[in-house]
């Protein structure tokens, strides 16, 4: 089964799990960027004038940088990101409009300094139509990584 790791990355925490997954299962990797990258001030949640919050808030799509060659290849995809008001912050779902996902299989990953995975397979469910969608899950490491990617 030929796998696609794609992830966003805000701190660098995701990317790094995404990566050492990718080089331990065999994945092709390709990471969700925003066209115009997040700053410190843009992802301070507590700010309610922030940028992560005006996107989430306003249901805003953020422009991605690139796109996944060949993504018909792909049977699966594991989406990578930091968990943001329960779910994938906008710049993934605006990712996830981009492609056809009739017949894939896809589940998500999420890091996070504290919240929990909240609704993030229900609410990716949304974007990625015609997809087998398996449980979302919250990891803190490689290996709870690891053991997750490889029961799916």
């Amino acid at each position: 089964m030929k796998t696609l790791i794609a992830y966003f990355s805000a701190e660098g925490t995701t990317a790094a799990l995404a990566e050492k997954l990718a080089e331990e299962i065999g994945a092709d990797v390709f990471e969700i960027r925003p066209q115009k990258i997040y700053t410190q001030a843009d992802i301070n949640w507590k700010n309610p004038m922030s940028r992560c919050n005006k996107e989430k808030f306003g249901k805003k799509d953020v422009p991605v940088e690139g796109a996944v060659e060949n993504f018909e290849q792909y049977e699966e995809v594991l989406i990578g990101f930091p968990i943001w008001y329960g779910c994938a912050p906008n710049v993934v779902n605006t990712f996830c409009k981009a492609y056809d996902w009739t017949g894939k299989k896809v589940a998500a990953f999420a890091t996070s300094g504290g919240s929990g995975i909240g609704k993030t397979k229900a609410k990716l469910q949304l974007y990625v139509n015609g997809a087998l969608v398996q449980d979302a899950v919250r990891v803190k490491d490689l290996d709870e990584l690891k053991a997750w990617a490889e029961s799916l």
